[in-house]
């Protein structure tokens, strides 16, 4: 459960920098986009996508993904909302990442690849390794607890999107820059790209035991596999079956392992 500690002046402070960090993530690719300043998040990512792509529809999650930040954000700024572990350790490294998905928006619009590389690998491990040094707390969360509704879910769907997100944004730079390494092809990278975010995907529901987590990268992966289907069958093919392990492992992972084995460790 919860705890229902109050927060302290300075933890106060820290919930209003969490909330605001969350409204620049939300307001920057509205103002960009509304404005028509520098390069879309479509034609950003259209200069190097030769190695991989994903099908536009899948970046509509971002329309979720945006919502349940707005849903974490205000929840834990709200006075009655305690100090759980949770919000005392997520809150600062999700105030990070958030900045970060601001920032990388003004980058992608500015064309910095090279930058934008940075960012995102930045912000997707300032979220990743906090919520993996806390999955014990994570674990032991009852199906509808508020921080396991409110935190954890928006958090960690965040995270899954970005880790399928960050190798994408360094294919398609390496791709446009045409630094990838001749050791191997084009294809053979992008199928490694999608092996290993597969492999850490399932590392990561094996920690946190969420389905939070898989399904936006099982998501984009889907989104390859649309993407490529036509012209790269066993890159699209290799996305599809690290989308079927993704979501068949995260619900035998989720529901087939019992809570109490978890308080055991």
């Amino acid at each position: 459960m919860s705890s229902i500690l109050r927060p302290t002046p300075a933890q106060r402070t820290r919930r209003l920098v969490v909330l605001a960090a969350a409204v620049f993530a939300v307001v920057v690719p509205l103002v960009q986009n509304l404005a028509g300043l520098g390069l879309t998040q479509a034609e950003f990512a259209a200069e190097g996508n030769q190695t991989l792509r994903v099908a536009g529809y899948a970046f509509s999650i971002w329309g979720l993904i945006y919502l349940g930040l707005l849903a974490y954000a205000v929840r834990q700024v709200l006075p009655q909302t305690g100090e759980s572990v949770l919000i005392n350790r997520m809150g600062w490294p999700s105030a990070v990442a958030f900045f970060g998905l601001g920032l990388w928006i003004i980058v992608a619009a500015l064309n910095l690849k090279a930058a934008s590389v940075v960012i995102i690998f930045a912000t997707l491990i300032a979220l990743l390794a906090p919520l993996l040094a806390v999955s014990g707390e994570v674990r032991r969360l009852a199906r509808f607890d508020r921080d396991r509704l409110l935190l954890v879910w928006p958090l960690a769907a965040l995270a899954g999107w970005l880790t399928v997100a960050a190798p994408l944004n360094l294919i398609t730079t390496l791709t446009a820059f045409d630094a990838l390494p001749a050791a191997l092809s084009p294809t053979a990278w992008a199928v490694l790209a999608i092996v290993a975010t597969t492999g850490v995907a399932l590392a990561v529901t094996a920690a946190l035991r969420t389905l939070a987590y898989p399904l936006p990268t099982a998501w984009g992966l889907l989104g390859a596999f649309v993407a490529e289907q036509a012209e790269k069958p066993a890159v699209a093919f290799t996305a599809l079956a690290g989308a079927v392990i993704l979501l068949v492992g995260g619900v035998l992972l989720v529901f087939r392992l019992k809570p109490g084995v978890e308080r055991a460790v």
